[in-house]
């Protein structure tokens, strides 16, 4: 999710790509490796631009015999490049990826190197990260990426204004909700607000519901592609529970025509049209960049995802975005193996990085960084963040990144019919098992 176009999101307008085309001093290494001259190139998306420039700055000073260069593309020219270059056996000694499905393809290939090895004989750097985060490129035991950015978790954003005209609080449970919404509508608030017409803020119910309602095992299982798994009770539930919030007016009129890619739904928020909305941390920064005095006065509040009464599932349970990563190419040389886990161990989450992330609002997944955040702006919303993400028992990738490409499209479509009415819960679980299958 990135402003969360599934995961063109954490890109925005431009992302960046460690060099898909080798520096000007030349290379006798594959079109996006390392250089004969000892030039280390890599393939990026946008996650953080500015401090992506700063760390190859800082770096490139203190070891010039393994320089870093960027080449900037657009999101999904930047995914079709690499999906090119990969698949060709030209691709970039270290690329960054979203995790899930996505990476898992390129490790089914067999095109990803191992970092399991590395990080356990760097415990100090393995145990700095998250661990929920770290599951995210986690294979059968073995990792094969590193997060490099902020995780972007999916709270439940609300007016507080609102709220206090309803002489209301924000919802602990999901019976709770249900109330809300009806109280709400008793004062003619709109409860909910949703850019329906971009499909992807649908899945953020479904994700949470299901978890909530079965636990993490549930969504492992579907994406394992047990036979059935769309089927298991904890989803035909959740898939029920949407329905019911659709049928209570839960959303506000018109949400299937309001875009979540232009701000559309962020801004019913702080313009008092809608009492809540449910997206991932990058609304925080929409809303603050739209209204920064609806912010600045106290009126943005922020809670997690609702209890499900009876559910398996942890309340500390999030879903998300838990960071982008950089995975190394399986064809990298011994000696470009050695520089990128050097620059990967050393360069990168190191003090500048850290504060440069925290600079530009984002709040990385390592360990200890309560006093850092505690200096920065907003530091009631980027320490709520953190301690979200460090206290979560599972952080679960979005399910469109989390599946396959095919799969994920196919869910998007399918999720989007149920929230219009046009298939029953019974009718999504099974038309998905079957596409499952295919």
């Amino acid at each position: 999710m990135t402003p969360r176009m599934p995961a063109r999101a954490l890109i925005t307008a431009s992302a960046a790509a460690l060099t898909l085309t080798l520096s000007a001093c030349g290379s006798s290494g594959r079109t996006a490796g390392g250089g004969g001259d000892g030039t280390l190139t890599w393939a990026l998306t946008q996650g953080s631009e500015a401090t992506f420039r700063a760390s190859a700055t800082e770096w490139n000073k203190a070891h010039p015999d393994s320089e870093i260069n960027y080449q900037y593309f657009q999101n999904d020219p930047y995914k079709q490049k690499l999906r090119t270059a990969v698949g060709a056996g030209n691709g970039p000694v270290l690329f960054e990826n979203w995790g899930g499905g996505g990476l898992k393809s390129y490790v089914d290939a067999g095109k990803v190197a191992d970092f399991t090895s590395d990080l356990d004989a760097n415990p100090r750097w393995k145990n700095r990260i998250f661990p929920s985060v770290l599951k995210s490129a986690t294979f059968d035991g073995k990792v094969y990426g590193v997060p490099v950015n902020g995780v972007q978790p999916v709270v439940l954003y609300y007016n507080k204004e609102l709220l206090e005209k309803a002489d209301a609080q924000p919802p602990k449970t999901w019976d709770d909700l249900l109330a809300l919404v009806k109280k709400l509508k008793a004062e003619g608030i709109a409860p909910i607000s949703m850019g329906g017409a971009s499909k992807w803020p649908d899945l953020m119910w479904l994700e949470y519901l299901v978890d909530r309602v079965g636990g993490p095992e549930t969504f492992a299982n579907i994406a394992a592609g047990k036979k059935g798994a769309w089927s298991d009770p904890a989803v035909l539930k959740a898939s029920e529970m949407i329905k019911q919030l659709v049928d209570a007016g839960g959303f506000a009129k018109g949400f299937t025509s309001v875009s979540a890619d232009t701000g559309q739904a962020e801004a019913q928020l702080y313009t008092g049209k809608a009492a809540m909305i449910l997206q991932g941390s990058w609304g925080y920064g929409t809303i603050n960049t739209g209204s920064p005095k609806f912010v600045s006065e106290g009126h943005l509040g922020w809670t997690g995802f609702p209890a499900v009464t009876g559910g398996r599932g942890d309340t500390t349970n999030i879903v998300g975005n838990p960071a982008n990563f950089f995975s190394l190419s399986a064809q990298a040389s011994a000696k470009e193996k050695r520089t990128a886990v050097s620059y990967l161990k050393d360069g990168v989450y190191n003090d500048t990085y850290v504060d440069n992330l925290l600079k530009n609002g984002d709040v990385p997944p390592v360990k200890d960084l309560d006093a850092k955040l505690k200096d920065t702006d907003n530091a009631d919303w980027t320490t709520y963040v953190y301690t979200l993400a460090r206290d979560a028992k599972s952080f679960q990738l979005s399910w469109d990144q989390a599946l396959t490409p095919e799969l994920g499209n196919e869910l998007l479509t399918r999720l989007d019919q149920l929230f219009l009415g046009q298939i029953s819960p019974k009718e999504f679980c099974s038309q998905m098992d079957k596409a499952a299958s295919k």
